[in-house]
């Protein structure tokens, strides 16, 4: 029998230019407020300088989505979970 994967999943794994849908959309976003810095400024060294953080934005982007490690600082989830009640009382003597 032949399986299907849902359409969740294939969502999920969709790229654009390389780029997860979540980080395309963060390039968008830079690239629009790029376009309306540039029309609201008159300075050729703020174009010069907004074309190399846009480039250099995707390549960060683009190392991330190689390597998805980069951003985890720590565990997601606790090596053990429990329900006991976490108290200051030390019962102790």
């Amino acid at each position: 029998m032949k399986k299907f994967t849902p359409y969740k999943a294939i969502r999920r794994r969709a790229m654009i230019m390389g780029l997860p849908i979540g980080f395309f959309a963060i390039q968008m976003i830079s690239v629009i407020g790029s376009l309306l810095a540039i029309i609201f400024s008159f300075s050729l060294g703020i174009i010069f300088f907004l074309l190399l953080a846009n480039f250099s934005l995707y390549v960060i982007l683009t190392k991330l989505v190689q390597n998805p490690g980069l951003l985890r600082f720590q565990k997601m989830f606790p090596a053990a979970v429990s329900n006991k009640l976490n108290t200051q009382l030390n019962y102790e003597n």
